[in-house]
Formats: structure tokens, sequence, C-alpha cells
């Protein structure tokens, strides 16, 4: 927590993902409905024409599919660091729910919070952040608005 109140952290990568290889850190995908509820409806749609593509597409994850008793259609996302997320899906059509899956699959886990430093290293420079006026040349000079009375 910092001094505002609110969750901050500095920027690191999940398991060093993307150094080496990418490793999707969603682990399991249980999608539950309802076979009869009408709030269901496009989560049917979806398991009929689209799971089995999204299967496809991402061969880490493992999709279950369980028809229960339910009013409330929901997708509860499970990631390698443990963290579980669940998400209502009433009432939304079938591109809406993979946009939904492929929104998690890209995610890793984490919540979302704000990034104390853009830049962070277990291991700081001594030389400090390089920018481009590090070795300007001395002769240059500061830079001056232009006099008007030197005219």
């Amino acid at each position: 927590m910092t001094s505002r109140g609110t969750p901050s952290r500095f920027l690191k990568s999940v398991l060093q993902n993307g150094v080496g290889r990418y490793v999707c850190q969603l682990k399991r995908v249980s999608i539950i409905f309802s076979k009869k509820a009408q709030s269901s409806l496009g989560v049917r749609d979806f398991i009929e024409e689209g799971v089995v593509d999204y299967a496809k597409k991402n061969p880490s994850t493992v999709v279950y599919v369980s028809p229960q008793s339910c009013r409330i259609p929901k997708i509860v996302a499970e990631y390698l660091n443990g963290n579980v997320r669940e998400e209502l899906i009433t009432s939304k059509t079938s591109p809406q729910i993979l946009e939904l899956l492929t929104k998690l699959t890209n995610q890793s886990g984490l919540e979302v919070i704000r990034i104390r430093k853009p830049i962070h290293t277990d291991s700081p420079s001594i030389q400090g952040q390089w920018h481009p006026f590090t070795n300007r040349p001395p002769s240059i000079g500061p830079i001056r608005p232009p006099n008007p009375d030197a005219e």
C-alpha cells in the first residue's frame, strides 16, 4: 500500500515469462451453466460452436464444461500462481464469451494494480538511466529562448 491508499508494486515478469519461452499462466477454465435457463443461452451456443476451437488454440489450458442446475452461468479461471477468478456470463453472446476467455487467457492471474515505477531492476546500475541528452556535447550550451532585444 502507498500513501494514496491504493495497492501498488514494481513491474515484474511472472515466472520470468518471456525469458526463454512463453508459458501461459491460465491453467484451468470451468464453464458452469444451466441446461434450461434463459440466461445460459449464449453459453450453450458457445459450447456448441466455439469451445472446441478455443481448446485447440490453447492446448496448455484444461477446459471443463459442467452443466449444473444454477441460475447464473459463470466462468471460473484458475492460474498457475493459485489465483482464481470468477466471471459472470449472464445473457452474453457466443462472441462475447470467446472475447472474455481470450482476455482471461492473456492475463497473468495477478490482480490489476498501479505500477510504482516504469523501470525497476534487481541489480541497479550506478551509472543512472540513459536519456537522449546524456552524451550531449557541452559546446552547444544551454538552450534559451531567443532574446527580442538583441536585434
